[in-house]
């Protein structure tokens, strides 16, 4: 295991953050638009939200570099600016963790479906390096790989990240079928898990998807099938849709509760992801009473 990791695990639980594109949609970020290239023109912005999880209490903070890849930039005529994005999504987030916290890189999906051949492997796989590269240059702990949903393509990712020489966080959604256990793609934990393994990533784990009772039951598969640390950020509940907008009506007391569930049954990294917020992470370090 990866000396940080092993390092940040053995001192375990670690608090991690929360959901991103919702703090800046609030902040401004209009619908639809790419919420990376606010590394360059609203720095200040993206700057506020990685600070408000700091002082809110994460040990490790993520970036606003999740669809900062060559194939998602080039869908806003952003293609030719993945260094200059990631590497401000870096610096940013660095600025605002001081030596209060770590900063692990997001890296999103490609946005291409590999099944309907119009993209490569390699051509993926080549986008992901470009980012990875990008991001590990511009002084990242580690990468986070996060809301997967086809094996081949995390796999083709975690190789991508691997040659930085950085450790790897590698996390799938499971969404999908009668009891949510399984990606769109049909993988399930435990499928997950062991692929994740063998291709090398050095924290496996599950984001996005559903709320967190649900994640207790996949965070037990998980543990169950790996013996790498798990890394968890569920979501707040599932959307209501009012006034024509999806809403999170779970509170972050109720969200804060599940915890000690969630690390029970294997989490040794946990936050949250899409409806949660600072207060989300100041209610689970009140709860964990660190």
């Amino acid at each position: 295991m990866d000396g940080l990791i092993a390092e940040l695990a053995a001192a375990g639980p670690v608090i991690t953050d929360g959901a991103w594109g919702t703090q800046l949609q609030q902040r401004g970020l209009p619908v639809g638009a790419c919420p990376d290239a606010w590394n360059i023109v609203e720095p200040k912005k993206v700057e506020e939200v990685a600070r408000s999880y700091v002082e809110a209490g994460s040990r490790i903070i993520l970036t606003n570099t999740f669809g900062a890849n060559r194939l998602m930039l080039a869908r806003h005529d952003l293609a030719d600016k993945v260094v200059a994005v990631n590497r401000a999504g870096v610096e940013i987030s660095r600025r605002a963790a001081g030596d209060r916290a770590r900063v692990f890189a997001s890296m999103g999906p490609s946005g291409v479906v590999l099944m309907m051949g119009r993209t490569t492997p390699d051509e993926v796989q080549d986008a992901f390096a470009e980012q990875a590269e990008a991001l590990a240059d511009a002084g990242a702990d580690t990468i986070v790989l996060e809301t997967f949903s086809d094996p081949a393509e995390i796999v083709l990712a975690i190789a991508a990240v691997r040659e930085t020489g950085l450790p790897v966080v590698a996390c799938m959604t499971f969404d999908s079928g009668k009891d949510h256990d399984r990606t769109l793609m049909g993988t399930t934990p435990e499928q997950a898990a062991a692929k994740l393994a063998e291709a090398g990533a050095d924290v496996i784990g599950s984001n996005c998807g559903q709320g967190i009772e649900g994640f207790v039951k996949i965070t037990r598969r998980l543990r169950a099938a790996t013996d790498r640390p798990l890394w968890i950020k569920p979501n707040a509940g599932l959307p209501q849709v009012l006034d024509g907008k999806a809403v999170y009506t779970q509170t972050p007391e109720q969200f804060a509760a599940c915890v000690p569930a969630l690390i029970e049954a294997g989490a040794g990294f946990v936050g949250g992801c899409c409806g949660t917020s600072p207060e989300f992470i100041a209610a689970i370090k009140k709860k964990l009473g660190s």
